[in-house]
């Protein structure tokens, strides 16, 4: 398994640069989608990506069960395109039924670390096919305040250190230029 993690800030240009990526290798591309439009304002967003890909581009939408979709899709001569894996983390920080207190120790349900530990688990695996994966960097500004948004930080940054650790190239992109931190140019 080939994996690709590309890793930038928001309208950084890190879904078009996994995009071209895609579309460059030859291969039949799914794209997985980890969003879901809870506002108008994420319709529009959502939108937008859908705008900009291929047509023929199958699209897997697939919330939580990250891990899963991926040993589904991930087959021989395929690449996925997961995007992106912050939202995932959202939608696993947010699926449970507790109320998630302004300050204090957070807990989260318990389907986040099984959620997580499984998406690790296939990445150390490996898949048949090429993976490329799209996260935001958020740990670049200053300390969020709330204890929710100081945890989605580091739940963030911690994930994005695991999957870089077990990708074989690392792509940071500003401004819409590439730069590369671990792996093949691009």
């Amino acid at each position: 398994m080939s994996a690709t993690l590309i890793l930038g800030g928001a309208r950084s240009g890190k879904s078009a640069m996994a995009e071209r990526l895609a579309r460059d290798s030859g291969k039949d591309v799914v794209y997985l989608a980890t969003a879901h439009a809870g506002d108008g304002e994420m319709g529009e967003r959502i939108a937008h990506h859908r705008a900009r890909r291929p047509a023929h581009w199958p699209t897997v939408e697939e919330s939580l069960g990250l891990a899963g979709a991926l040993r589904r899709e991930c087959t021989a001569g395929r690449l996925v395109l997961v995007d992106c894996l912050t939202l995932w983390l959202t939608n696993l920080m947010l699926c449970g039924d507790e109320p998630l207190p302004e300050s204090g120790k957070l807990l989260l349900p318990a389907r986040f670390d099984q959620e997580r530990a499984a998406l690790l688990d296939v990445l150390d695996a490996g898949l048949p096919g090429e993976l490329i994966l799209v996260s935001n960097e958020v740990g670049m500004g200053i300390v969020p305040m709330g204890a929710l948004s100081r945890r989605f930080a580091d739940e963030a940054g911690w994930l994005n250190q695991e999957v870089a650790a077990r990708a074989s190239r690392v792509i940071l992109v500003a401004a819409g230029l590439p730069l590369v931190l671990k792996g093949a140019p691009c």
